[in-house]
């Protein structure tokens, strides 16, 4: 693996101590993913990391996978008449209870839940609008939930449920702010949508713009801000958004098809979404990014198809952490463990407390 630092040398980075540069490299050396494998060939899109021990990851072909031993295992399921379906979301809320999202046209934009481990699932919600494309979906809890499709009529149709999924109701399309033309989102790692608190949403979009949508009343009203992540063309855009508090959060994205090309493709915000500026261009197209809390510091962990990177100083710089390629990743709550999910089954587990931190 080769162990390098990213900094102002690739352009969007400003220069930081020696002290910390060292520290960074101590981390890359002891940092370490430890692989998984489902036993299955399908493209995984999307993993829920529950706790230390619990997790559950879904992808191509109606497949999900359920571990409750820290991943040592991961048995594989197919959602009943779903097999020719593509899982691009999942939370999991306990080892029992989880969604399901899958993307396409249609009716083929659903939304699954399962109470009994994976065992029965239930048809929550099916898209009725052909020109609809369900790209993402979060939960603030056992009960709140949005969803949301790419622009139908010049606005992004957001759903939203208050009962766990039982029902799910189409927010007024005029409380959203218009699209622009050629803007929409993408289904590629189930956190192009992220939720704070009991009310904080944030959507990021993709193509011709790349802007984050946002709400602090449960999406009762909108604001859209533009943010410098690459854009312009139908394969660019955000892919992944995260906050750490209802102030605190970043983006990150590129041109997926420009796997390894760095662009400014790394973003952040201090006022809760309002404004964004570059943060230190990744090495290539990420798909996810998530914080990680680890005693009193909160590390930044992104993942591509290319590699994965981590960061100590909120993105100022970036410490690579290998060249396995990821489509998605996941935190435990209140844990510094998580698991990046990726190609034919392939999984990994990382314990933050594997990453060298500065002494607290």
């Amino acid at each position: 693996m080769p162990r390098e630092t990213y900094r102002a040398k690739i352009g969007a980075c400003p220069e930081f101590p020696i002290l910390l540069i060292l520290f960074a490299f101590a981390g890359f050396a002891s940092a370490q993913w430890v692989p998984q494998q489902a036993p299955t060939a399908s493209r995984f899109r999307a993993v829920s990391a529950v706790s230390r021990t619990v997790a559950w990851a879904c992808g191509s072909q109606g497949t999900f996978a359920r571990s409750l031993d820290g991943g040592a295992t991961w048995p594989v399921g197919v959602v009943p008449d779903a097999a020719t379906f593509d899982f691009r979301d999942i939370h999991a809320l306990d080892d029992q209870t989880a969604w399901l999202l899958s993307i396409g046209e249609g009716e083929k934009s659903r939304i699954y839940r399962t109470t009994d481990g994976g065992r029965n699932w239930t048809l929550q919600f099916t898209n009725s609008d052909p020109r609809g494309f369900y790209d993402g979906m979060a939960f603030w809890g056992a009960r709140h939930g949005m969803a949301f499709s790419d622009p139908v009529d010049g606005r992004f149709p957001v759903i939203e449920t208050a009962d766990g999924g039982v029902r799910w109701r189409l927010l007024p399309p005029a409380s959203l702010p218009a699209a622009l033309p050629g803007e929409a989102a993408f289904a590629a790692s189930g956190s192009s949508i992220a939720v704070r608190g009991s009310s904080h949403v944030w959507i990021g979009t993709g193509g011709a713009a790349a802007r984050v949508l946002r709400s602090s009343d449960r999406g009762r009203t909108w604001d859209a801000a533009v943010t410098p992540i690459l854009s312009g063309n139908a394969s660019s855009g955000i892919f992944s958004v995260a906050f750490r508090d209802a102030i605190h959060g970043v983006v990150v994205g590129g041109d997926y098809r420009k796997e390894t090309e760095t662009s400014d493709n790394f973003a952040r915000t201090t006022d809760g979404g309002r404004t964004w500026m570059l943060g230190c261009r990744l090495p290539g197209f990420r798909s996810a990014v998530a914080y990680v809390h680890v005693g009193k510091s909160d590390v930044l962990v992104a993942v591509g198809p290319s590699g994965s990177d981590y960061s100590l100083d909120e993105g100022d710089s970036w410490i690579r952490m290998g060249d396995a390629g990821f489509h998605a990743f996941s935190v435990a709550v209140r844990s510094a463990v998580a698991w990046a999910a990726g190609e034919k089954g392939s999984l990994a587990r990382l314990d933050a407390h594997t990453l060298h931190l500065p002494k607290q």
